[in-house]
């Protein structure tokens, strides 16, 4: 029996992908361009898009598990919903899908939206799936370790109500580890949600001080600047995905992404291990900092 990986050359594809093979899992991995893929050996690698019908009827024959990843793009909603009456059409009915958490609250943001709307053809359409709703990646912020480091500052307008950051390797493992218990159950199992967070729930203050206290000198946050961090986006991305970001930081604000009671112990047990920490990974990333 084969798992597919859809977005498995992403960083959280193939956190899934390492984790299956690790496992003894069958693979086979759904990939626009196969001559940019690199995999473990043994990983089945398959040409598609997620809106290419034919490519992705053959990707889907002979998989008895889907794990659904889709990217932020415009057509994200209308990619998912295809995969999903591909997959439906091709008798798969062990699904894992990577969602986010409070899809249903930051409900004006286009990605957490659509996701949202995802969830609910799922529920609706009686398909058998397991729903991850992870909060914000704390890998993220190697795309602003430069700031952190050159100017003191941690600059993602995070606010003051917390976030339950996650390292995106729990990310892979977990999705990795319910991808096989769906594919090994004897039958098809229910719907489930489960919220992915990290053992701590962070402020901008949190995080600057983590920083202080890794890096050895003073990191400030200097507050909650969404206009500016659209901004910045717009350097390095379409406008449409900046503004987008930008009204996710603002929900940020007014929400945080707290996990639900329970959530950080029940992500413990099926790890059997603690979940990774911001200060986890800021460590590593200050480690060749300060060896140079």
């Amino acid at each position: 029996m084969t798992i597919l990986v859809t977005g498995a050359t992403g960083t959280i594809g193939g956190h899934v992908v390492e984790q299956l093979v690790k496992r003894g899992a069958d693979v086979r991995a759904l990939v626009r361009d196969p001559s940019k893929a690199s995999f473990p050996k043994g990983v089945g690698v398959v040409q598609g898009d997620l809106l290419d019908v034919d490519s992705l009827r053959s990707a889907f024959s002979g998989v008895s598990t889907l794990f659904l990843l889709n990217a932020v793009v415009p057509d994200e909603y209308t990619q998912a919903l295809i995969a999903l009456n591909v997959a439906r059409e091709a008798g798969i009915e062990r699904i894992v899908y990577l969602s986010v958490i409070h899809s249903d609250r930051y409900v004006n943001v286009p990605h957490f939206a659509g996701k949202f709307g995802v969830e609910r053809m799922i529920e609706q359409m009686g398909l058998n799936a397991t729903i991850l709703r992870p909060a914000y990646f704390m890998n993220n912020d190697l795309t602003i370790t430069d700031v952190v480091t050159e100017y003191g500052i941690y600059p993602m307008p995070i606010g003051s109500k917390g976030l339950a950051m996650i390292d995106a390797r729990d990310i892979g493992e977990i999705a990795a580890l319910e991808l096989i218990r769906r594919e090994q159950a004897a039958t098809p199992l229910p719907l489930e949600q489960i919220n992915l967070v990290g053992p701590d729930t962070l402020t901008g203050t949190n995080v600057a001080a983590i920083w202080t206290e890794v890096l050895g000198r003073p990191i400030a946050y200097p507050g909650d600047d969404t206009a500016g961090f659209e901004q910045n986006l717009r350097q390095f991305m379409p406008s449409w995905m900046a503004f987008d970001m930008r009204l996710m930081s603002e929900r940020f604000l007014t929400e945080g992404m707290i996990p639900d009671a329970g959530d950080v112990e029940r992500l413990t047990v099926l790890l059997g291990r603690p979940l990774r920490s911001y200060r986890d990974f800021a460590s590593e990333v200050a480690k060749p900092i300060a060896a140079s």
